[in-house]
């Protein structure tokens, strides 16, 4: 399962059948589609190249960091006059999480050498939590491994409440894909048969414990859902792949499992394309533009920036797909301009930006189950994911104060640390003791609530500070509006309304909003869509001004529902290359 270093690249491989800006979820997908079917494919990444087996620091201790007791905690803090840092929710130390500070890097020992430097990558605008990977795979590398499925109430939203656009596609247009994603990369769960989370093509679930059963049997008196997470894990291993094993129950998976288990794009999907031959992968590339000819309208390649030299140059392509994560995506996007595209590519509409939404965080609680003290504490913190209230507002009635709706996920058990050993009175025999009673009985939920796309939440090039790269900076102008905040505060209610009907005690209820950002959940800055005046793609991705540029990453997202995206952002563009490649055939492309 070792990574190989990347074949040079050959001029005589020019021009490629396609090239893909971006590794992770997306780029991934595209890159595998298309070279297993044989079309030579250019992938490029900005960051660099990933060796499985000796990064993912899965079963490595905290104790042998080099840095250990050699850092204070105060020297976390960097002076506000060198430059701005804001909270960020992948990476953190729990000293860093506890004095809200983080280095330059974003990350801990385990993950931080994935992470964009900030000094080199900065943003301006409104506070933004921006979680950055640069390496081959992106965040996939450690993501949170939630794997959701879109509903019909999730794309029509509009028909349903009134609000901002639907869909151009229904379930019924994307059912078959996310079939495809769960079957070719693995998905545990169950099935529930609850219309607005549709059920997918489940490997073994993780089971439930016992606080959990219990929140579960009293919220179901509610008419409310707790079922078991969903994890983009392979619990019972998956057909073909020798990159790939099952899960062993662990734990630890945000480090990257070296099993491979929870799905990574380079174990997944590079690498088995690689092997065809037909993919070439060129990591630290930065792309700062997409290259366009004018006069026949059509992207022929992209100019990247070597990450290390700073050298530029330009691969030529036949077509072109995006596929950098949202942001990024929408940053190159805006700085490929020319003297007849004076706002960038494929923004004829202007639409190239805005709508940017997200998920809402921060409301939830936590609270112990005096049924629970006591108990001998089982093997939770070795489950790939926690479990997950389903969705209850705004499906069959209607909230006087706010529109969409909001998920939980959290959990009770024993994880691999105590957590409540931070906030429990006392030392000696004694502290230990009531440390390890309570252990078995806690309970803790958080919301995840969908942010409207409104057209006023937008990201923009910065007219003067650039990244080390000479690229334009992203400025945001983005903040939760008075529909997420009346969410928000529905959220902290409705999750301590729970855990009392569980019967916990000592509920401590959160209702600040975190940051923007933190969900790490960036859609809609080129939504698709039917109209090219109100819309910068298709349903396949296919920008309307530019028929052989596609976009394939969340910024196409037309609303964020209240579900984790990654799932849909993979089915979206197994559907796109399927239409790529029908379109070549054709000879469209």
């Amino acid at each position: 399962m070792h990574a190989q270093p990347v074949a040079p690249l050959t001029p005589g491989r020019e021009p490629y059948d396609a090239i893909v800006v971006g590794s992770g979820a997306a780029g991934g997908m595209a890159a595998f589609q298309l070279a297993m079917s044989g079309i030579k494919v250019l992938l490029v990444e900005a960051g660099r190249m990933l060796d499985p087996q000796k990064e993912y620091k899965t079963m490595e201790w905290p104790y042998k960091d080099v840095r250990r007791q050699r850092l204070p905690v105060d020297e976390f803090a960097l002076s506000a006059a060198e430059y701005r840092t804001l909270d960020r929710p992948y990476g953190l130390t729990p000293e860093m999480q506890k004095y809200k500070k983080v280095m330059s890097y974003s990350g801990n020992h385990f993950t931080r050498e994935w992470m964009a430097d900030e000094k080199q990558n900065p943003i301006t605008g409104t506070p933004y939590a921006w979680v950055r990977a640069r390496v081959l795979g992106g965040k996939t590398n450690l993501w949170g491994r939630v794997s959701l499925r879109f509903s019909e109430l999730d794309l029509k939203a509009k028909s349903h409440d009134g609000f901002g656009e639907d869909w151009p596609i229904g379930y019924a247009d994307i059912s078959p894909y996310y079939d495809k994603v769960d079957t070719l990369l693995g998905i545990s769960g169950t099935k529930e048969n609850i219309p607005h989370l549709p059920d997918g093509i489940f490997q073994r679930p993780l089971k439930l414990n016992c606080g959990e059963v219990q929140v579960q049997r009293a919220i179901a008196k509610m008419g409310r859902r707790l079922i078991p997470g969903r994890a983009g894990v392979t619990t019972d291993g998956v057909l073909s792949s020798k990159y790939r094993s099952r899960c062993m129950g662990r734990g630890r998976c945000g480090r990257g499992c070296d099993l491979n288990a929870a799905f990574h794009s380079p174990a997944a999907l590079i690498f088995p394309a690689r092997d065809t031959g037909n993919l070439t992968v060129r990591p630290d590339s930065v792309v700062s533009e997409i290259l366009i000819d004018d006069s026949t309208n059509k992207a022929t390649g992209v100019r990247v920036i070597d990450r290390n030299t700073k050298e530029t140059m330009d691969f030529k392509g036949r077509l072109v797909i995006v596929a950098a994560s949202c942001l990024e995506s929408t940053r190159l996007l805006l700085n490929s301009k020319s003297a007849s595209r004076s706002n960038g590519a494929a923004n004829s509409s202007g639409v190239v930006g805005h709508y940017f939404c997200e998920h809402v965080m921060g409301p939830g609680a936590s609270g112990t189950l005096p049924s629970r003290v006591g108990t001998m504490p089982t093997n939770d913190d070795g489950r790939p994911q926690s479990t997950y209230i389903v969705r209850f507002r705004n499906v069959t009635d209607k909230h006087p104060d706010f529109i969409r709706g909001y998920g939980f996920q959290g959990a009770s058990g024993a994880a691999e640390y105590p957590a409540n050993a931070a906030e429990t009175a006392g030392f000696g025999a004694s502290f230990k003791k009531s440390v390890r009673d309570t252990y078995p009985a806690l309970v803790n939920y958080g919301g995840f609530g969908e942010v409207l796309a409104r057209k006023e939440n937008r990201v923009f090039l910065d007219p003067e500070v650039k990244d080390a790269w000479g690229i334009p900076a992203l400025r945001f102008d983005y903040t939760f509006g008075d529909n997420e905040k009346k969410m928000a505060a529905d959220m902290a209610d409705t999750a301590e309304e729970m855990l009392r009907a569980a019967g916990a005690t000592d509920i401590t209820v959160r209702r600040d909003i975190l940051t923007e950002g933190w969900s790490i959940h960036e859609m809609g800055t080129a939504r698709m869509g039917n109209d090219p005046k109100s819309s910068v793609t298709n349903s396949f991705g296919q920008t309307h001004d530019i028929k052989n540029l596609f976009v394939v990453d969340g910024s196409i997202f037309v609303s964020a529902s209240c579900q984790n995206p990654t799932w849909m952002i993979m089915a979206l563009c197994w559907r796109a290359m399927d239409y790529v490649k029908d379109e070549m055939k054709r000879g469209n492309l």
